[in-house]
């Protein structure tokens, strides 16, 4: 369905019985909300509503051309404004990569339009700045940021020979097919420039004005993830005030949703369902 919120136009997946409690589902770089299909079966099984964004830059109808755009408080705000536009008062959150970081900001500025948090790979923004001023081995993992975020190289060196480098960086979700199902969609210059302006529009500034997080949440970490290290999903902790979970995938890497669905589908529900509302 498309839900219009802030001027844009969203494309959103929904599934789950009407009447079932909320969640709102959001994807990571370079995907779509399709990272979400093996997961939201047991969701809806248990009686839930999904609701799985193609967050700003990824709807082809959200897709503005400044940098600026894609600064974290723009990315927090569409989410409550898809909130919004369905009549979502309060919802279960559930965010993968870049998703868990718009997750975190939507928990920590409006807690009182989340129920319960579960935050995918990647830690609070204060535990990432935490890892990179203390961790050499973090500052190696985030060092791809830095291609990221140059204009026009970033484009040329993922797209080259049919975005064979796109496809070696999504190889953790599955087969060939899975990979095509991500990549193609990127190959597309203006999709992949407005996905990677999430990345230049990064700033220490906005990072660390996400704040304590007060609601009941859970954190999902892979020790195989090449791109967060155990110093920074360690301390998350730390900027959790609510019931806290951190929950370690063995034997996993960065992309959670696509490779192991049922860990993490268990995860979230026991978090929807067991956990006190704040």
């Amino acid at each position: 369905m498309r839900v219009k919120a802030r001027g844009l136009t969203f494309e959103v997946r929904t599934g789950g019985p009407a009447d079932g409690d909320p969640v709102l589902l959001l994807h990571g770089f370079p995907q779509h909300s399709g990272e979400w299909d093996a997961v939201t079966p047991a969701l809806h099984a248990a009686g839930l509503r999904t609701y799985a964004l193609d967050q700003r830059g990824y709807s082809p109808g959200a897709r503005p051309t400044a940098v600026e755009a894609y600064r974290i408080p723009e990315l927090v705000a569409d989410a409550a404004g898809v909130l919004d536009a369905l009549g979502v008062t309060r919802a279960h959150l559930v965010g993968h990569d870049w998703g868990a970081i718009v997750a975190w900001g939507l928990a920590a500025a409006h807690p009182e339009r989340v129920r319960t948090l579960t935050a995918v790979s990647v830690p609070h923004p204060a535990a990432m700045g935490h890892a990179l001023a203390t961790d050499p081995r973090q500052k190696a993992k985030s060092a791809y940021i830095a291609l990221f975020r140059m204009p026009g190289k970033a484009e040329k060196v993922l797209l080259a020979l049919r975005g064979a480098a796109l496809r070696r960086l999504l190889g953790g979700v599955g087969d060939a097919d899975a990979v095509a199902r991500y990549a193609e969609p990127m190959r597309e210059p203006e999709a992949l420039t407005a996905a990677l302006n999430w990345y230049r529009a990064m700033s220490g500034t906005d990072m660390k004005a996400v704040g304590t997080v007060g609601v009941p949440t859970t954190y999902v970490w892979s020790d195989r993830d090449v791109a967060i290290g155990r110093t920074a999903a360690e301390a998350c902790a730390a900027h959790v005030t609510g019931d806290y979970r951190f929950l370690v995938l063995d034997g996993v890497s960065h992309w959670i949703p696509d490779e192991a669905p049922g860990p993490l589908a268990a995860a979230i529900l026991a978090r929807c369902t067991g956990a006190e509302e704040a």
